[in-house]
C-alpha cells in the first residue's frame, strides 16, 4: 500500500476528529469506565486488526488505551491506518 501525501493525510484526518498525528503516527487515547472495559476494547481492536492484517501499537494504562498507527513497510501513513482508526472509533462506541 502506498504512503499518503500530506494533502491526503489531512483529508483523512479531517474525518477522524479525535485522532492526531504525533511523530508520524496516527494516535488517539480512548478512556473507559474501568480496566475491564479497556481490556474488552483492546480485544475487539485486536480482532479487527487481525482481520485487516494491520496491527496498532497499544498502550493500556488502567482505563485509558492509546492506539498508535503507522504502516512501517510503507514508511508512513496509509489508508490502512485511517481505516483501522475508523474501525476503532466504532468499536469504542
Amino acid at each position: 500500500m502506498d504512503r499518503l501525501s500530506s494533502e491526503e493525510t489531512r483529508s483523512h484526518l479531517a474525518k477522524l476528529p479525535n485522532w492526531k498525528i504525533e511523530s508520524g503516527e496516527l494516535v488517539r487515547t480512548f478512556q473507559f469506565k474501568d480496566f475491564v472495559s479497556a481490556l474488552r476494547f483492546v480485544n475487539r481492536v485486536g480482532e479487527a486488526a487481525e482481520q485487516a492484517g494491520h496491527h496498532p501499537d497499544i498502550d493500556i494504562r488502567y482505563n485509558r488505551v492509546r492506539l498508535g498507527l503507522v504502516t512501517h513497510d510503507a514508511g508512513g501513513l496509509t489508508r490502512k491506518d485511517f481505516d483501522l482508526a475508523g474501525r476503532a472509533d466504532t468499536l469504542a462506541s
